[in-house]
């Protein structure tokens, strides 16, 4: 039976909304985890099958394919391509699963797998503006199909996250506890050293940026809701953020031929949609989905990572599967250490793993909200 396994995993620091940086075009930022990437696992480059990147709001320096500009900016054969994926904030999560699949099927052996994003210079939802110029407010609004089904009700982010606070009965106090251990974790990690070792150091950045030291829950109380009447607040949201992150996925064919030695299994991979109003409720029933399929029980998972989108939406995971939040963002999440769009899945799997091997856990499970409501999930065995 054939497997993927990753043989490799490194990410940049996270850098901060205008931090260490943010004037890093982000083809370099991607060439630089690609560059580390070939170094520290000393693969052959024109082995490569394919080069897989997620990243959102492909527009400008992002623009072009930038899978493939990344590598030809890391100075690596013209002979291997790139494809760029787009699963919004999962869309590097989405990259390790096509290249899991590709190495499953037999069709490739090598695959490197990861994404970027530079929100500094390019903001959020940037490519859904771009439209107006063309007479298109919003992805949606022009479609009958769409407005026949969902109608021209708000879809934001922000409302998602004061709707599942609302169906779920999370409190903000509750969720404002939350994210400030997201803080005390991400620091403690930082000051032990946890992520050290996957984190490449760009340009003299050699730390993830955004975990603030000195939050508390008395400044969190002191800040307004990002809507009229709602309760979710800039401190209960993940921060926006540059980074990139990438990994090797490699066949049992190419690690015995090449003399790879891998870290971990790719036990389980798989997507789900949910109600793309609500929007992030969707790892909720993909977890559910993944457990199943991979014939295992959330007890049987000794570290998990759920990208903090917002702290409403794991709350509302938590009290639907009953995780063991001690097991959960062991590290911290997105509301401390940032969510680079596109590159926050790969980060997430690498961290997961980093985590695995430090702490001697055999399973490792990672999810996160989609815009569309949608979810991945993937499952890896440390080996």
């Amino acid at each position: 039976m054939a497997e993927a396994f990753i043989v490799d995993a490194v990410r940049t620091p996270v850098g901060r909304r205008g931090g260490g940086l943010a004037g890093a075009h982000p083809a370099d930022l991607g060439a630089h985890v690609i560059s580390a990437l070939v170094s520290r696992t000393g693969v052959d480059a024109e082995a490569v099958d394919d080069v897989i990147f997620g990243c959102v709001d492909t527009i400008g320096p992002q623009a072009g394919d930038i899978a493939r500009t990344a590598w030809l900016a890391a100075g690596l054969p013209e002979a291997v391509p790139g494809v760029t994926v787009d699963r919004q904030c999962g869309s590097s999560q989405q990259a390790v699963h096509f290249a899991a699949q590709a190495v499953l099927s037999g069709t490739a052996d090598l695959v490197v797998a990861g994404g970027v994003q530079n929100m500094s210079q390019i903001p959020i939802a940037a490519a859904m503006a771009a439209g107006q110029a063309f007479g298109h407010d919003n992805p949606f609004g022009g479609s009958d199909g769409w407005l026949a089904r969902y109608g021209d009700q708000e879809i934001s982010q922000f409302r998602s996250a004061d709707m599942i606070a609302a169906k779920w009965g999370i409190g903000r106090a509750e969720m404002e506890r939350f994210a400030l251990a997201s803080h005390q974790r991400a620091v403690a990690a930082v000051d032990a050293g946890h992520f050290a070792a996957e984190i490449e150091p760009y340009q003299g950045v050699a730390v993830d940026e955004c975990p603030r030291r000195d939050t508390s829950l008395e400044r969190m109380a002191g800040l307004a809701a990002l809507r009229p009447d709602g309760v979710t607040t800039a401190a209960l949201s993940s921060q926006i953020a540059d980074a990139a992150a990438a990994m090797l996925i490699a066949s049992d064919v190419a690690v015995r031929e090449h003399s790879l030695t891998p870290r971990a299994r790719i036990r389980h991979v798989s997507a789900r949609g949910d109600d793309p109003v609500m929007m992030l409720t969707a790892p909720i029933a993909a977890t559910e989905h993944a457990l199943r399929r991979a014939g295992v029980t959330l007890g049987d998972i000794d570290l998990i990572e759920i990208n903090e989108a917002f702290a409403s939406v794991v709350l509302a995971w938590q009290r639907e599967t009953g995780a063991d939040l001690s097991r959960v963002n062991v590290s911290g999440g997105a509301i401390a250490l940032g969510h680079p769009l596109g590159a926050t899945g790969a980060r997430l799997l690498t961290t997961l793993l980093y985590g695995l091997e430090r702490t001697g856990g055999r399973l490792g499970l990672q999810t996160m909200c989609e815009g569309g409501g949608q979810a991945n999930v993937t499952i890896i065995e440390r080996l």
